[in-house]
């Protein structure tokens, strides 16, 4: 095990993956192979042996820290002298995109429902509150889709913050990666879980001064890393893979990509999209705030996580 004290002084202790295994401990594997193919996404190589040795210390401490979170509500209501009511356990997970954030959502998500204390857990993902795209071209950022001036902060903000205090349900718009935009009437409806995982590129932004981000109702936050220039390889391969399932579809935002482009054509369009939006959104907004999580996941150049940083102060 590593930590740095001896070097540069960090918030964080780092754990090499075999030092991580081992804080499984007897935590059971409550999941199938053939689940596991339920959950994966696109291009997402994780297999069983990854879930065992990253995601289940992963799910243990999650559920230490689920644990902690009520004997503290505890701790106040004897000190109020009145029973403080149990509110959902936060838990927020960014990255870049094509990193494979919607998989650990999904993953943890389908383990935590399945420890005794927590059955019901809630996955909502950012992407419901991006502007629809007739706003974006109104304001003429549709090419700026992803970045933080293009979701509805303050609806995000306002749904989280409902959910904490306990509200019975709350509801959220619905996103269409199919149509690439918001569903018109959709919604999503939340009922006081124990436990809400958001997932999104920008959750862990530092909000403008004097106001409150999505983050500070964060109980833990994950951020998944790699390398800029395997992330970038992953997105271009996930388009490709994409060029021959969604995009076949005439319902799709990105029909034309499946037949008007050959494949030289469509890597240029791949190269060109990362360049000039995904990277700059990964470098200028995403990548800053990976130091606000309270554990990041690095995962190398076969997408198998290698490393883990879990803030220790």
């Amino acid at each position: 095990m590593t930590s740095g004290w001896d070097s540069v002084p960090s918030p964080y202790v780092e754990l090499s993956r075999d030092d991580w295994r081992g804080l499984r401990e007897n935590t059971p594997l409550p999941l199938t192979p053939g689940e596991l193919d339920a959950l994966r996404g696109l291009r997402d190589p994780i297999d069983i042996t990854e879930v065992e040795e990253v995601y289940l210390p992963l799910s243990r401490l999650l559920n230490l820290f689920f644990q902690s979170d009520g004997r503290l509500r505890d701790t106040v209501s004897e000190f109020l002298g009145g029973e403080v009511r149990p509110t959902p356990f936060i838990i927020g997970v960014a990255g870049s995109v094509a990193v494979g954030k919607s998989t650990t959502s999904r993953l943890l998500r389908t383990l935590l429902a399945r420890w005794p204390d927590h059955p019901s857990v809630e996955l909502v993902t950012t992407d419901s509150f991006l502007y629809p795209n007739a706003v974006l071209s109104e304001r003429g950022i549709m090419d700026r889709k992803g970045f933080p001036e293009s979701y509805d902060r303050r609806a995000l903000v306002r749904f989280v913050s409902e959910v904490k205090a306990g509200a019975e349900e709350a509801s959220i718009p619905v996103y269409s990666h199919l149509e690439y935009d918001i569903v018109p009437d959709a919604k999503q409806t939340v009922r006081r879980p124990d436990i809400l995982i958001v997932e999104g590129l920008n959750v862990l932004q530092a909000p403008p001064a004097g106001a409150l981000g999505v983050s500070d109702f964060f109980d833990f936050s994950i951020y998944v890393d790699a390398r800029v220039e395997d992330i970038r390889q992953w997105y271009i391969d996930r388009l490709f893979a994409l060029r021959r399932t969604a995009f076949t579809d005439p319902r799709s935002y990105f029909h034309k990509y499946a037949h008007d482009l050959d494949e030289d054509e469509t890597a240029a369009f791949a190269q060109r999209v990362w360049r000039d939006v995904n990277e700059i959104n990964l470098v200028s907004n995403i990548l800053p705030t990976r130091a606000r999580a309270t554990l990041v996941l690095h995962k190398d150049r076969d997408h198998a996580v290698q490393r883990v940083r879990l803030r220790r102060i």
